[in-house]
């Protein structure tokens, strides 16, 4: 039997993907507030004897994990056999390590809650700085997927003569494994970080390239901070304005009308956050990673 839907985050674009390209029911969950902030959650189909995957992008985190925790355990009473989290964007991957004595690694904690009531994990390119894999922190099956092939796939359809550019060592993964996929060259810039807000990016020489288009790729676009720098450099160096492409956009603080004013040409996302600029469509990728889960693990 295939599984229930049960849909959060209020993705709704992703959750019709998703039922229509895996035939999934979505199963209405009436979710809202009383006056006093308190949650109120219903679920309103049978979930008996089924699986259940809950879609419920972690982008607002403190907002959304309660009720989602209330969703799990109210499912568990009423009879579900199992329960997978699909978190396209996975939260709390910054803070790894403690920088500082005292600091909360909330990564560790925020990992040993969600493992504490849901079955398995599925998400899409988290942020895995010191960690290794998910199984490092998570103690429940967790599958990571990648968005490169599709970043790859659309920058080879849409943009001639590509120069892929990493903002920073962080992002060198992404768009190594991009540029390899769509055969065409890249460079990864260094970043100095003196803040949340204050980011310096140094820009090799770029002479070579002045008739190629960048497509600076990273996972997050959150403030945007590093691309606007980027960005800046690069008109300077008398390159054309770049194409940003990020695999989970954010946008806090009006980065998207910071980053159109700043010079980006187009700015790209995947659906993994509901947004204007989402472009590339994961649900294929979710429904066959799901569908292969539950053929192997009844």
């Amino acid at each position: 039997m295939l599984p229930l839907l049960i849909v959060l985050d209020g993705n709704n674009a992703l959750a019709t993907a998703l039922r229509e390209e895996g035939g999934w029911q979505i199963a209405a969950c009436e979710l809202r507030h009383f006056p006093d902030g308190e949650t109120y959650l219903r679920v309103q189909d049978d979930c008996r004897d089924r699986d259940v995957v809950i879609q419920c992008g972690l982008q607002r985190p403190d907002q959304i994990t309660l009720p989602l925790l209330f969703c799990i355990e109210t499912l568990r009473e009423l009879g579900a056999r199992r329960i997978g989290l699909i978190a396209p964007y996975l939260a709390y991957m910054r803070q790894d390590v403690r920088f500082h004595a005292g600091e909360a690694v909330t990564s560790r904690i925020f990992a040993k809650l969600l493992s504490a009531h849901v079955d398995w994990l599925l998400t899409v390119d988290p942020h895995l700085h010191r960690y290794h894999s998910l199984d490092e922190i998570y103690a429940i099956p967790s599958q990571v997927l990648s968005a490169m092939p599709l970043v790859a796939q659309w920058i080879a359809q849409h943009i001639e003569k590509p120069l892929l550019i990493g903002p920073d060592s962080e992002s060198a993964q992404w768009v190594a494994a991009v540029a390899r996929r769509a055969g065409v060259p890249h460079l990864v810039l260094e970043k100095k970080r003196r803040g949340d807000r204050d980011v310096q990016v140094s820009v090799p020489s770029v002479e070579q390239w002045r008739t190629h288009t960048p497509v600076l790729i990273d996972d997050i676009i959150s403030t945007g901070h590093t691309l606007l720098e980027t960005i800046g450099h690069l008109r300077r160096a008398g390159l054309r304005a770049p194409v940003c492409i990020g695999v989970h956009g954010l946008f806090a603080e009006d980065a998207f009308e910071k980053l159109q004013q700043g010079g980006a040409a187009r700015i790209i996302t995947t659906n993994s956050v509901p947004h204007p600029s989402n472009a590339i469509d994961l649900s294929e990728l979710l429904v066959t990673a799901v569908s292969q889960w539950l053929a192997t693990s009844h």
